[in-house]
Formats: C-alpha cells, structure tokens, sequence
C-alpha cells in the first residue's frame, strides 16, 4: 500500500487531476449508458459511444502509467509524458456529450440568453443573421476549428526550442482551463443557442457553404458543446490562453495567430455555438487560471520535495518571471 501511495504522490499535478476526473467521468457514462440500454425506445449513439471511449482511454492508461512507473528512462516516454495530459482531458471532454444532464438536469441556456439581452438588447445570435454570407461562414468555420491548432503549433515550437518550463507552463495552464471548464458545464448546464434557440432563427446560415462548413459542423457535433457544454466556451477561453502565452513568449506567432484568434470569437456567436455571456466567461476563466497555474504547480512540488519524492526544480513560470 505504501508503495502505491508513493507512485500517486510522485505523479505530477495535472496526472492528478486526471485521475480525480476520470473516477466520476467512468460513473457517468455508465450511468447514462444504463438509461437507455433499459429504456425501451430511447438511444443515444454519442453516449453508447462512450463506452468503447472509456475502454479505450483505460487501455491507454495502463500503458502509460507502467512506462511512468517501471520504464521512465525511454527517451520517447518523456515526450509522451507531456503530451499524454491533453489526450486524456480531451478524451473525458469528448465524453460528457449529453451525459451532463444525468448530473444536473437544471439547464440555464435560457438564463444566458436573458443575460444578452440585458445586455445588448437583442440576441446576438438572431442578430448577426443580418450578416449571413456563404463566405464568411466558411471563414469563421475554418476559424472555428483551427482553435486546436494554433494551441498545437505554440506548444510544439516550445518543445523543438527546448523551452521546458514554457511548454509545460502552457500545457498546465491549458489543461486547468479545461478541467475547470467541465465542472462548469456541470454547474451550469447550457445548450448552444443553435439548439436552444433553434425556433427564433428565419436562415439557414449554412446554406450554399463548403465542405468546410460541412466539416466544422461535423467536428462540433462529436463534442460536449453539442448538448449542454455552453457555459463557458472553452473554444474561447483556450483561444484566449494561447494568444496570451504566444505574446509572453513567441510574439511572432501570436501576431500569425491574433486573425484566426480574433475570427474564432466572431465565430462562436455568428455560428450559434455560444451567448455572449459565455466569451465573457470563458476570458474569465483564462485570467483566474493563469494567476493561479503557478501557485497549485508550486505547492505541489513542495509537498513532493517535503516528502523526498523529488528534489527542488524549477516550478512552471509564474505570471511575469521571465523565461
């Protein structure tokens, strides 16, 4: 028991997390699953999809934590570490889908949408018909997807530039949002406006579009954000993420990735994938998890150093340390 106590303690704080995640994220999709395998008439192929997204995932984790426990010299295993992270947030991402409303059925997208029209007076979704183009959605969809992207290609320039604690000050930053971006969704449970507003809309805003377009929406409809993953937008709060970190510590990139970052927001509202109070949100949520990414990485390290699990090293970059 001591032994396996002393492997938990020696994870890094990120591996942690994952794990507390997965625990309730297995309960769930099991749960749901359960519904409608008893639930004559009802079926759900997202969530019966989760099943084989679990076994997948265990499967994936058994291999590394044996490679992080019994083989971690395997120079190829130390990249995987870093990377393995965001694979597996991804993966508990892809499988909230509608299993959100098995936790808490009270949604609130109605609530947001009052919000906005506080705010502006109109829905802003509604409103922005009035600039419907074929071209400009097809834009905004190739924006839309690229969020992943630009996030891919800053973190990869870091680790060929050999800037450890650059890279894994993003990779920790960004995997914190997302955490904390599911238990919102579960706080508050929002459809899209595109589903929960489908009855104000008069044009279809993806008539005469690419293979683009088409594309974007498929990618859209295999996550969370699909059913009740509104509250904050995580498309945002990530775009917000990257764009901050490129000008901390590439400029060049974050001036090549401000237009698709900048058209990203536009998008998540033209496209109907979010309210306005939800971008808010999601900025929010980048600023509280930037100032508080280092404070979490350092305590953690300092119980690992009081505990002789490892010996003092340099904690991820707290906001303002130079590089």
């Amino acid at each position: 028991m001591k032994v396996w106590l002393r492997r938990i303690q020696s994870l890094r704080i990120e591996e942690i997390i994952f794990l507390v995640f997965l625990i309730p994220s297995i309960m769930i999709t099991i749960s749901a699953n359960w519904y409608f395998y008893t639930s004559i008439g009802e079926d759900s192929k997202k969530i019966e999809g989760g099943i084989w997204r679990i076994i997948i995932t265990l499967v994936l984790i058994v291999i590394f934590y044996w490679f992080l426990w019994f083989r971690p010299d395997k120079r190829i295993f130390k990249f995987i570490r870093e990377v393995a992270p965001f694979i597996f947030a991804i993966a508990i991402y892809t499988n909230l889908h509608d299993t959100i409303h098995f936790v808490n059925p009270h949604d609130v997208h109605f609530q947001l949408n009052a919000i906005d029209e506080w705010m502006f007076g109109v829905s802003p979704t509604v409103w922005a018909e009035q600039f419907y183009r074929p071209w400009i959605t097809d834009w905004l969809s190739f924006a839309y997807m690229n969020y992943f992207w630009i996030t891919v290609i800053l973190v990869l320039y870091m680790y060929y530039k050999n800037e450890d604690r650059q890279f894994r000050t993003v990779m920790l930053t960004m995997m914190l949002c997302y955490y904390s971006g599911y238990l919102l969704y579960i706080i508050f449970p929002a459809a899209p406006p595109r589903l929960a507003l489908a009855d104000l809309y008069s044009i279809n805003i993806f008539k005469g579009t690419s293979v683009i377009s088409n594309s974007a929406r498929a990618v859209v409809n295999i996550s969370a954000a699909s059913a009740r993953g509104a509250f904050p937008s995580l498309h945002c709060t990530i775009t917000f993420l990257t764009l901050g970190m490129a000008w901390r510590f590439h400029k060049g990139l974050f001036w090549l990735f401000l237009p698709i970052g900048i058209s990203l927001v536009i998008a998540t509202v033209y496209l109907r994938h979010h309210y306005i109070i939800d971008i808010y949100a999601g900025l929010f949520l980048c600023m509280l998890v930037w100032y508080l990414t280092p404070k979490i990485d350092g305590w953690w390290r300092n119980f690992q150093v009081k505990r002789g699990i490892i010996t003092k090293s340099p904690a991820v970059l707290q906001t303002g340390e130079k590089a």
